[in-house]
């Protein structure tokens, strides 16, 4: 049993990375865990990390991204793949996506234990990206289609849903084009054989143009030299050329000893990380701390950045659209009254919302695409078509820019402090930004966070009534409040921000949590850009809170979610603090000291994020490096 200072997660680590050097059957890989994305080179494989906690959700991600980097380690030829590369991108997407289903194909036949690994690999990349809620053919990518495809049919394994969903919606285009499918499961321990019908269905599929000279094509002034390369081709030696080394292969291929060997070795190694695997989530759920064990398996983590903070009890804590707080004629009521409040205001907040929409809009015309085959006629290259006919005519598109795929959040402090101007401002900001950001494309989401009592509610009484225990962690009751989603549009939300007028709606904060929730539900959005924006005139105060637990426990805990957030990278996060210096907690942030500054402070930091010149985007946002 591990020490009290030990990490119960690191035997398995350990077993993990040696079954990944005997799938990939090269002893010397080196296997590391990181909080950085995954990825694989030459000789070394990074795999996600895994917590204290070791979460099954965690545990067989890890697992399958190890799976399948060991199989392309060892059944993928990085010289015969770059030998039939396409020239052209789309074909290069294709390519590749059905390469990576052909390895992991060839793994799941030699070693069916990583077949499941790789599911939950590949349903956590398509909940990710969204596969999921994808509806119309045209919205998935076809490369990742092709891919799930050839892997359906080689292994004959259903996919997750998500992922099924994207293959499904490209099934029939596929199917009607390709004749050639059929001969996936026969090519599929052959790369060299593999590399030309994928090749074939590239063809087949309609981006024939994109494939380049044949590989297999002998040029006419290389003569019999050529011939003698590809018949080498076709055999596959070893460098050496010995006669013992073709046999060797030959061998490999006829799955005699040698192959059997090496594929009981692997099994074996599957089998002995699935009883370390079932050894280590008995171990967490029988005796996680102490030597009583624990029906049901302790919860996970209340807080990523923290495995240590602490919430006494989250049973009243609440997650609520705007519309729920208030009847419908309330909220209108108390919308009126934000307009009214604030008309003076509004003409200033709109002229600096439309000089946003134009510095984002006059981003749009400034960039092309060049060389692609279609689009607008590039005139600029007709030349070469002049010079030699049977170059083929080039095309431009505008390109689209990086904040069309872009989602913005803006989190709004809705502490008692707030009471007053400052909300009322904030929330005619917000309503303004994100009514120019939608005619931009630009998604927008608005969240606010406050507390459902002063000084503790039903969390309090329940400490009161176990006893007082020391130490109780979070003793309030969170209140999270949806103004208006990403996928909502601004019409039908724009009541909601009059909430933030009503009485009694506003009353502590506690900013870490608010923070980590914004921060995950961003991370399961589909778009490539994040930015989250967020804006607080205080540190993070809850008196029931902090009157029995350590008095820096919620900023420590807001400072680690900081550090969570800017780590992992996911998002783009600035603040703006109101007359409360932010920039000790953030990388980038700006204090304002006067509320008025709001509407200006927001769309400079929005703006300057779209600014393709570094050193101005490091300057509006206060950052000392240009990276």
């Amino acid at each position: 049993m591990a020490g009290p200072t030990d990490n119960p997660a690191d035997p398995f680590k350990k077993a993990l990375s040696e079954a990944t050097k005997v799938l990939a059957d090269d002893s010397e890989l080196a296997v590391t865990f990181s909080v950085d994305p995954p990825g694989a080179t030459n000789d070394s494989v990074r795999l996600p990390q895994i917590s204290r906690r070791m979460t099954q959700e965690e545990v067989l991600l890890a697992r399958g991204t190890a799976d399948a980097y060991a199989l392309r380690h060892r059944y993928h030829d990085a010289a015969i793949s770059n030998r039939y590369m396409p020239e052209g991108q789309m074909a290069r997407d294709l390519y590749d996506a059905m390469e990576s289903a052909r390895v992991e194909a060839v793994g799941a036949r030699h070693m069916p234990g990583t077949a499941g690994n790789i599911d939950a690999k590949i349903a956590n990349e398509a909940h990710r990206k969204g596969y999921g809620q994808i509806r119309e053919a045209a919205e998935a990518p076809l490369a990742v289609a092709a891919g799930y495809m050839v892997r359906n049919l080689a292994t004959g394994r259903d996919l997750p849903p998500a992922a099924a969903n994207v293959m499904e919606l490209w099934r029939g285009f596929i199917e009607e084009n390709c004749g050639s499918l059929d001969r996936v499961g026969d090519a599929l321990e052959d790369q060299q054989q593999f590399a030309r019908l994928a090749r074939q269905l590239i063809a087949e599929l309609g981006y024939a143009d994109q494939l380049g000279d044949d590989p297999d094509q002998p040029d006419e002034d290389e003569g019999d030299d050529s011939a003698e390369a590809d018949d080498d081709a076709e055999e596959q030696p070893d460098e050496s050329g010995d006669e013992d080394d073709g046999d060797e292969n030959e061998d490999m291929d006829g799955s005699p000893e040698s192959s059997q060997e090496e594929q009981q070795d692997a099994s074996q190694a599957q089998v002995n990380l699935d009883e370390l695997a079932d050894a280590e989530f008995a171990e967490e759920t029988e005796m996680p701390e102490g030597d009583a064990p624990l029906e049901p398996p302790a919860p996970p983590p209340v807080s990523e950045a923290d495995p240590n903070y602490e919430v006494f009890s989250t049973n009243a804590d609440e997650e609520i659209g705007a519309e729920e707080l208030a009847e419908p004629a309330e909220l209108e009521r108390l919308r009126a009254y934000l307009d009214q409040q604030l008309e003076p205001l509004k003409g200033a907040v709109g002229r600096l919302a439309n000089k946003l929409q134009r510095r984002l809009q006059a981003q749009q015309n400034r960039s092309w695409e060049f060389d692609r085959e279609e689009g607008i006629l590039d005139a600029g290259r007709l030349a070469r078509v002049v010079a030699n006919p049977t170059t083929p005519l080039s095309f431009k598109v505008e390109k689209d820019m990086e904040f069309r795929d872009t989602i913005v959040t803006l989190l709004l402090d809705n502490s008692g402090s707030m009471r007053g101007r400052p909300i009322s401002i904030a929330a005619i900001c917000a309503d303004v930004l994100a009514r120019t950001l939608e005619r931009c494309d630009v998604k927008v989401e608005i969240l606010g966070f406050t507390t459902r009592a002063w000084k503790g509610g039903k969390a309090r009484e329940d400490w009161l009534a176990a006893g007082r225990p020391a130490n109780p962690g979070r003793l309030n009751d969170l209140r999270h409040i949806i103004y208006k989603s990403a996928d909502a549009p601004w019409r039908r939300t724009r009541e909601n921000l009059g909430l933030m007028m009503k009485e009694g709606l506003l009353k502590e904060n506690i900013d870490g949590e608010a923070l980590e929730w914004a921060h995950r539900r961003m991370a399961g959005r589909p778009e490539q850009r994040r930015i989250l924006m967020v804006i607080s005139d205080g540190a993070p105060v809850d008196d029931s809170t902090l009157s029995v637990n350590p008095a820096n426990y919620l900023e420590k805990h807001l400072r680690d979610v900081i550090a969570m957030v800017e780590r992992r990278k996911l998002v783009e996060l600035i603040a703006i603090g109101i007359g409360h210096d932010v920039t000790r907690y953030y990388q980038r942030a700006v204090t304002i000291t006067d509320v008025e500054q709001l509407a200006g402070a927001m769309t400079e930091q929005l703006a300057s994020l779209f600014d393709k010149d570094p050193r101005k985007r490091a300057r509006v946002l206060g950052m000392k490096n240009v990276a």
